[in-house]
């Protein structure tokens, strides 16, 4: 409870600053509260997960902490949204993409997702994101364009890419992370509001994936291929819940793709466009895979696992609301509007 606690007080804190030490303090907090969470398990695994996150995590608030200290010393100023030196946004850029995981600083995420388990993996795909997003989305105004432009699509590419040949359904989520945060990037300095529009929505689906694959206790493929037995409904929900994520119309994850994608032509930028919708195809083909492995594959199938005990346990509140919002939201948005 007290890391929960710490974990929103950090994210709190990051959100509501105006001054890059009380951001900086606000990461920290985070960082050090998420920890015993990861490595909660003792197992190897959790604890060589726990010591990556917590190297990576350190290096990017240095880095912080350097961008907002060189931006101080030529401007006289400590206020997040004064970001005017060239050389202090450039390293805020390397900051943020490493304490978010973007490519090329991505490779610590699907390892430390790995040895996590599926509730902390949700904190890490999720809330964890939320402050450095926020403090992009304050300094959007003198961030290089063309920068995050190329760790965009450099980000969906490797997040498409990497993720085509997992077995482990936590290393399949990292990469679609990846991917997601690629999106949000490349918009991010033409149009501030649809990087956190597209992170809430993210956010939501993938609350959703993890909730379910936890409540079913799917960590790898070959489990995910017999779980069907064991809860019909909610795999069902589940592929639907996969595509959504992959962007398909008419379900939620469109809608964000959908927004990008126009606001990119208006911005002269239809190459880029095209290139990252493209490069999405990729992550459509290994979320299929996993909706096919959750539903399509009926036996008799090669896996040798014994057939699951149904369970009669009701699917909880919270699965049920974020299911529905992540499936129904883009068809019902018109209808919210008016």
């Amino acid at each position: 409870l007290i890391f929960i606690i710490s974990l929103f007080l950090g994210t709190t804190i990051t959100i509501s600053s105006n001054h890059w030490v009380m951001a900086w303090t606000g990461l920290e907090i985070n960082t050090l509260a998420i920890l015993p969470l990861i490595s909660k398990s003792h197992h190897p695994r959790a604890v060589e997960a726990a010591t990556k996150y917590f190297l990576v995590q350190a290096t990017a608030s240095t880095l912080v902490l350097f961008s907002s200290m060189t931006n101080a010393w030529y401007t006289g100023q400590w206020d997040i949204t004064q970001l005017t030196h060239s050389t202090s946004s450039l390293i805020l850029t390397a900051a943020i993409s490493m304490k978010l995981g973007l490519a090329p600083f991505h490779f610590w995420f699907p390892e430390v997702l790995q040895g996590s388990p599926l509730t902390t993996g949700l904190l890490l795909s999720t809330v964890m994101k939320f402050p450095p997003i926020t403090l992009l989305f304050m300094t959007s105004q003198s961030l290089n364009p063309s920068l995050l432009t190329v760790l965009a699509i450099l980000s969906v590419a490797m997040g498409g890419w990497m993720g085509l040949n997992q077995t482990q359904t936590r290393k399949i989520m990292a990469f679609s992370s990846i991917a997601h945060l690629g999106w949000m990037t490349i918009i991010l300095v033409y149009y501030p509001k649809l990087t956190l529009l597209n992170f809430y929505l993210y956010a939501m689906m993938t609350a959703a994936v993890f909730l379910t694959l936890n409540s079913m206790k799917v960590l790898k493929l070959s489990t995910l291929m017999t779980a069907w037995t064991k809860a019909p409904s909610l795999s069902t929900i589940l592929l639907l819940m996969l595509l959504s994520l992959a962007g398909l119309p008419p379900l939620t994850g469109f809608l964000p793709k959908w927004l990008i994608i126009q606001e990119l032509t208006k911005q002269d930028m239809a190459p880029a466009a095209m290139i990252i919708s493209l490069l999405s195809l990729l992550g459509l083909f290994f979320y299929l895979r996993l909706a096919y492995c959750a539903t399509i594959t009926l036996p008799p199938h090669t896996t040798n696992h014994m057939k699951q005990w149904h369970i009669n346990k009701p699917i909880s509140p919270s699965i049920a609301v974020l299911t529905t919002l992540s499936i129904m939201l883009l068809p019902i948005s018109p209808m919210l509007a008016t």
